[in-house]
């Protein structure tokens, strides 16, 4: 996908690498387990947790794409879309609103 002309594009591709509910369900551990690390981090100031915070985030999503939907994370070609859209994918997800539904 060349560069889309803005978020909303962006966002709807996005979501069409992730159809398979596993992987998806891998980006929202990996997001889970990102704010829980630096929460950790945070409360008992163990910066050098902080290390953790990039394993966490891409390494589950990765997994997802590599296993299950067999494709490459948006990440490698456009990182800040493919950052915020992986929050709005998981915000979505917990407050229930159908992926891709305009907030």
């Amino acid at each position: 996908m060349k560069m889309a002309s803005d978020f909303r594009a962006f966002y709807a591709w996005y979501l069409s690498q992730h159809q398979h509910p596993l992987c998806r369900g891998l980006h929202y551990l990996g997001s889970v387990l990102v704010v829980l690390i630096l929460l950790y981090s945070l409360w008992f100031q163990a910066w050098w947790q902080l290390v953790y915070l990039p394993l966490a985030g891409y390494g589950f999503a990765w997994i997802g794409h590599l296993l299950f939907e067999k494709n490459r994370p948006a990440t490698f070609k456009h990182p800040f879309y493919s950052f915020v859209a992986d929050w709005l994918m998981l915000w979505q997800m917990l407050t229930g609103k159908p992926l891709g539904a305009k907030n």
